[in-house]
């Protein structure tokens, strides 16, 4: 649902809710129910997505998780100004970068935190 708000909706797209019956829930009373859940967790899930934005926490981590490609190699990056073999040359002078996390489990706890 983050994703569907970035993209300020869904456009001319949406859902798909097949009908296939997958366990021993075979009623039409069932399927019923199952279309029912699945469009509140859908509905849950846009609420907390907006959550998520309006806070801006993980926007401000993502942003600067990539706040090298606002640098001045990565604008030449983004614009196609540097090939492969440019790039091959600037990481032979500069060496490997320091591994860094990406603190996946931080943000999976975060966003849990929404739910």
């Amino acid at each position: 649902m983050l994703v569907v708000l970035a993209q300020g909706g869904l456009g001319s797209g949406g859902f798909n809710f097949d009908a296939k019956v997958r366990r021993g829930s075979l009623d039409l009373e069932d399927l019923f129910h199952g279309h029912i859940n699945g469009m509140d967790a859908l509905a849950r899930a846009l609420l907390v997505a907006h959550r998520v934005r309006e806070d801006g926490h993980l926007a401000r981590f993502v942003g600067g998780r990539y706040a090298g490609w606002d640098g001045e190699l990565g604008r030449r990056i983004m614009n196609g100004r540097e090939s492969l073999a440019t790039l091959e040359t600037w990481a032979v002078e500069h060496g490997e970068p320091a591994r860094r996390s990406g603190k996946q489990e931080m943000l999976e706890g975060i966003l849990n935190g929404y739910v």
